[in-house]
């Protein structure tokens, strides 16, 4: 796996994970503000199958991928996951191994799917269709995927423009790879766990998100004993649109791990 560190004299470990059909470049704006933050070393993944981490990758699968991380990585991190890399963070939150220290959930849920009692999800049928599409128009799957990433943000062009420009800066993922990592969308479902959390962890939500409703992340956090705040104008990325926001509760998140 494929694994970027920027901030070589910090002692403070942070992991960042991207989110589906994307690769760790994509979260470079969040790279830079982090990298100012005192003491901070920011180590940013490729996904099995995505980015640099293609090679001799034919598959995704959450537990797999926390536990080669946890071998990878430092103990003591703050690992932030960005929608899939949030499940990943989640998980690794929950895996005693992983020597998790914080957990950062950026438009993320525990669940992501609607399902039974679980009204705060996507409807099975919106990610059934991604997959049937991935096979017969691929280009123009994750096209409409980013225009729901970007959709109703304050600053949806400037939004989908980044996306589109730098989607596939590490070459394409697979088909293969993209329908094991909607598997995991679709069958993952942490909600009954987040009591075990032990670590601070924060929630951070888009307000106009059209794939991860808000109330999921506000109803997880209270879970979780964790933070919640909610960037109002922001859709599925709001490290694109609404970094100082974001930031502002990123450090407050150091803060709250290491007591400064």
């Amino acid at each position: 796996m494929h694994i970027d560190t920027y901030g070589q004299g910090g002692d403070i470990p942070i992991v960042l994970i991207h989110g589906w059909a994307m690769h760790g470049g994509i979260m470079t704006p969040l790279v830079e503000g982090l990298v100012r933050v005192p003491r901070v070393k920011v180590h940013v993944v490729d996904l099995p199958g995505h980015g640099y981490s293609r090679a001799g990758e034919q598959g995704f699968d959450v537990a797999e991928c926390v536990e080669r991380l946890t071998r990878l990585l430092p103990p003591g991190a703050i690992w932030v996951g960005w929608s899939l890399g949030g499940l990943v963070a989640l998980r690794a939150a929950l895996t005693p191994a992983a020597q998790v220290a914080g957990l950062g959930m950026i438009c993320a849920s525990p669940c992501f799917v609607s399902r039974g009692a679980w009204t705060h999800g996507v409807p099975l049928a919106v990610l059934e269709q991604f997959g049937r599409d991935l096979a017969t128009d691929y280009q123009g799957t994750i096209e409409r995927f980013l225009a729901l990433e970007a959709q109703g943000d304050d600053n949806a062009q400037a939004c989908l423009r980044e996306l589109r420009a730098h989607v596939f800066d590490r070459g394409q993922p697979s088909t293969t790879v993209l329908e094991m990592g909607l598997y995991a969308l679709e069958h993952s479902d942490y909600s009954e766990q987040l009591s075990q959390i032990t670590c601070p962890s924060l929630w951070v939500p888009g307000g106009r998100d059209r794939l991860v409703p808000w109330q999921a992340m506000e109803w997880s956090a209270e879970a979780a004993r964790g933070r919640f705040h909610r960037i109002d104008g922001a859709a599925h990325a709001p490290f694109v649109t609404h970094l100082a926001e974001l930031m502002v509760q990123m450090k407050i998140l150091v803060r709250e791990v290491h007591g400064e």
